[in-house]
C-alpha cells in the first residue's frame, strides 16, 4: 500500500546521516546564494524517491525535501533557484503540496511574496494525502465496482464465474481499504 511505503520513507529519512557521496541523481546543485549541502541533497533525493513510489511528480518530492531541510520559509523564487526547476514545476509542486497539507504558507513582514515551510507532523501529512489522493479513488472505486456488477450479466456463461470471483476480490479489497483508512488516521 502506498501509504505504508510513504511512512517507511519518512522513517528512513530520520535515519539518514551525511556521507561522502556525489550529488544524488536528479538533484541539481543550487547556484551560489542558496547552496545545498550533502545532507540536504540526500534528504531531497529520499523525498524524490518517495514521491515517485507513490506516483507524485519528482518536483513535488524535491520541493518538499528542500523545505523539510530548511528551518526558514522559502519563496517560490528561492525554491526554483535552489532546485534548478522551472516556474511551472515549482508552481504545480507547491499547489500539490498545499492541497495535501504538506506545506504551509508563511507571511514574511515586508515581503509581498508567499513563503513556504514544510508540515512536519506525520498525522497531518498522511491525513492530507488520504483525503486528497486516496479517498477520491475509493469513492470512484465503489461506483466502478457497481458498474462492473451490472456488466456481469452480459458476459458469456463460461466467463461469468471467474468474473464474479474477481469482482468479489475487488469488493473485498475496497471494503478492507475503506475500513483500514480510518484506523491509520487514528494511529497517527
Amino acid at each position: 500500500m502506498n501509504i505504508v511505503v510513504f511512512l517507511y520513507v519518512i522513517y528512513l529519512v530520520s535515519k539518514v546521516s551525511p556521507q561522502s557521496t556525489p550529488p544524488p541523481e536528479g538533484v541539481v546543485p543550487a547556484p551560489p546564494g542558496l547552496v545545498l549541502d550533502e545532507w540536504e541533497l540526500t534528504i531531497i533525493e529520499t523525498f524524490v524517491h518517495a514521491a515517485q513510489l507513490i506516483g507524485i511528480p519528482k518536483s513535488v518530492g524535491q520541493i518538499y525535501g528542500l523545505l523539510f531541510c530548511r528551518e526558514e520559509p522559502l519563496s517560490m523564487d528561492s525554491i526554483m533557484t535552489a532546485l534548478g526547476i522551472s516556474k511551472g514545476s515549482a508552481s504545480m509542486g507547491l499547489k500539490t503540496l498545499r492541497q495535501i497539507g504538506a506545506v504551509k504558507t508563511v507571511f514574511i513582514i515586508g515581503d509581498r511574496r508567499d513563503h513556504y515551510s514544510a508540515e512536519l507532523r506525520l498525522r497531518k501529512l498522511v491525513s492530507g494525502f488520504i483525503s486528497d489522493q486516496v479517498q477520491p479513488h475509493l469513492n470512484g472505486g465503489k461506483e466502478r465496482l457497481e458498474h462492473l456488477e451490472t456488466l456481469l450479466k452480459d458476459l458469456p456463461e463460461e466467463r461469468r464465474s471467474v468474473a464474479e470471483q474477481r469482482l468479489g476480490y475487488l469488493q473485498s479489497w475496497l471494503g478492507k481499504t475503506t475500513t483500514l483508512l480510518p484506523i491509520i488516521r487514528k494511529l497517527l
